[in-house]
C-alpha cells in the first residue's frame, strides 16, 4: 500500500500540477489587478459581523464558515505537514509553502466567490456550494464528469486517515509508551483502542450536522491557535538568537536544495507546494464547500473572508512550526523520526518534561476539529454523487474510517492522500481560471456599492 500510493501522489504531483497551482494563482493576482490584498480591512470588517443579515440563504454566518473552512486547514497540516515538508524538502521547502501562501490569497479569493456565485441545489432542494457545483452551475451540465471527478476525490480525500493517525502516533509516544501501556513494536491494540473511542466522539458531534460543526469549531478553533501560538512565541522568544538563521537557512535553502532529500531543488520546490496545498488548501477546493454555506447573497464578501485563510494558515502558524523545528535543530537530530513526532521533539527540547504533552493537547484539538470539518466535506461530496437524501449513511462510513485511520501507517496515508489532494485540484483550478471573469464583474459591481 505504501508503495502504491506514494507512486500515486508522485504522479499525480508533476510539474504540470504545479503549473495548474501556482501559475493559475499567479494569473489570479495579476487577473485581479491586486484587488484581494487591497481589501484585507474590508475582509475583516466582514468577519467581525458588520454585514451580517441572518435572513440571507445558507446555512452559518461568515465567522463560522471561515472558523469551519480554518478548523479544516489549521490542522495537522500546520504541525505535522510541515514536519514532513523539512524533513523531505529540506527547510527550503519552507519558503516555497510561503509563495503557496501568498498567492492562494487571489486564488481562494476566486474560489470561494464562485462557490457563493454558483450555489446549487441538491436533490432534497437545499443549497450547496463547493467546486463540483461551480463547475455543473457555472460551466454547465456537459461538464459534469469534471464535477463527478472532484466529487469522487473529495469523497477520498477528505477521509480522517491523516489526522487521526497522528493523533494516535503523539499519544502512543508521548503518553502510552512512557506510561508502559504499548511499546514500539506493539502498540496495535492501543491504536485501535483510541481509534474507537475517537470514533465514538466523532459522531456524537457530527450527527448535528453543519450547524453543530459550525458550533464546535467556531469554540475549538480559537483555543487551540492560541494554545500553540502561544507556546510557539515562548519557545521563539528562548530561543531568539537563532531565529535569523534559521530565516537564513529557510531562503538559502529555497534556492539551493542542499539539505533536501537527494539534494534537487525540485525537490524543494515540489515539497513546498504539495504541503502548502495540504495546509492552506487554496486551490484545492474543499474550503469552498464551508464557505459555500454562508449566509450571504454577495459571493465576493465571502471571497474576502476566505482569502485571509492562507494568511492565517500558512504565514502564521505554518512558520512558527518550521521556526520551532529548525532553531531547536530537533530535524537534524534523528533522521528516523518524522511528521507530529518531530514537532513534539522540538518542543520537548525547548520545555524538557512538559513539552511533548502541551503539543499532544494541541494536537488532540486539531485532530478533532478537522475530523468534524473533513465529515461535512465527504457527506457533500457523497451528496451530490448519489442523491443528498443517501448522505447520511455515510456517517457509518466515516466512523469506520477513524478507526481505520488510527491503525495504518503514515506513508501509506501521505501518499494516498496527497494523490487525491492533487485530483481535486484539477476540477476546482479550471473552473475558477474559466469564470475568473464572472468574479471580476461581480468584484467591481460590490466595490462600487461599498467603497
Amino acid at each position: 500500500m505504501e508503495a502504491v500510493f506514494t507512486a500515486f501522489a508522485s504522479f499525480m504531483w508533476g510539474m504540470p500540477l504545479v503549473i495548474l497551482l501556482v501559475g493559475g494563482g499567479v494569473f489570479f493576482v495579476v487577473y485581479s489587478k491586486g484587488l484581494p490584498y487591497r481589501h484585507f480591512r474590508h475582509g475583516i470588517h466582514i468577519l467581525w459581523g458588520y454585514y451580517d443579515n441572518h435572513d440571507d440563504e445558507g446555512d452559518i454566518p461568515h465567522a463560522q464558515a471561515l472558523s469551519t473552512a480554518l478548523s479544516g486547514t489549521l490542522g495537522l497540516g500546520n504541525i505535522a505537514g510541515v514536519a514532513l515538508a523539512i524533513t523531505m524538502g529540506g527547510p527550503g521547502a519552507v519558503f516555497w509553502m510561503w509563495v503557496t501562501a501568498v498567492i492562494g490569497v487571489a486564488t481562494k479569493f476566486y474560489t470561494c466567490t464562485l462557490a457563493v456565485m454558483f450555489r446549487g441545489k441538491d436533490s432534497l432542494g437545499q443549497l450547496q456550494g463547493g467546486p463540483m457545483y461551480v463547475v455543473r452551475e457555472g460551466l454547465g451540465k456537459r461538464w459534469w464528469p469534471l464535477a463527478a471527478l472532484f466529487a469522487v476525490a473529495g469523497l477520498l480525500g477528505t477521509m480522517p486517515a491523516f489526522q487521526v493517525n497522528q493523533l494516535v502516533q503523539i499519544m502512543r509516544e508521548v503518553v502510552a509508551i512512557p506510561a508502559g501501556l504499548a511499546t514500539n513494536d506493539s502498540h496495535f491494540t492501543f491504536d485501535l483502542i483510541l481509534g474507537l473511542i475517537v470514533a465514538g466522539l466523532v459522531l456524537l458531534v457530527i450527527t448535528g450536522h453543519i450547524r453543530r460543526v459550525g458550533h464546535v469549531t467556531s469554540r475549538l478553533v480559537p483555543a487551540m491557535v492560541f494554545i500553540y501560538l502561544t507556546m510557539t512565541v515562548i519557545l521563539l522568544v528562548r530561543y531568539a538568537g537563532e531565529i535569523p538563521a534559521a530565516f537564513a537557512l529557510i531562503v538559502s535553502d529555497a534556492f539551493s536544495g542542499q539539505a533536501a532529500a537527494g539534494g534537487a531543488i525540485g525537490t524543494v520546490i515540489l515539497m513546498g507546494v504539495r504541503r502548502g496545498a495540504f495546509s492552506n488548501e487554496a486551490g484545492i477546493g474543499t474550503e469552498s464547500m464551508a464557505h459555500g454555506a454562508a449566509k450571504t447573497k454577495e459571493p465576493v464578501r465571502e471571497g474576502l473572508v476566505a482569502m485571509m485563510g492562507p494568511v492565517i494558515d500558512t504565514l502564521l502558524v505554518c512558520t512558527c512550526t518550521a521556526l520551532a523545528i529548525l532553531v531547536t535543530d530537533s530535524w537534524q537530530v534523528d533522521s528516523d523520526i518524522d511528521g507530529v513526532t518531530l514537532t513534539a521533539q522540538a518542543f520537548e527540547t525547548a520545555f524538557p518534561g512538559f513539552g511533548a504533552y502541551l503539543l499532544a493537547l494541541v494536537v488532540a484539538l486539531l485532530s478533532l476539529s478537522t475530523v468534524l470539518t473533513f465529515w461535512y466535506y465527504g457527506s457533500k461530496c457523497l451528496g451530490f454523487l448519489v442523491g443528498a437524501q443517501h448522505q447520511h449513511h455515510y456517517v457509518w462510513i466515516y466512523t469506520a474510517l477513524v478507526i481505520l485511520g488510527s491503525i495504518v501507517s503514515l506513508k501509506a496515508v501521505v501518499g494516498l492522500v496527497d494523490g487525491l489532494y492533487a485530483t481535486m485540484a484539477i476540477p476546482t483550478m479550471i473552473s475558477a481560471l474559466l469564470l475568473a471573469p464572472k468574479v471580476n464583474r461581480a468584484a467591481k459591481a460590490y466595490f462600487e456599492r461599498h467603497p
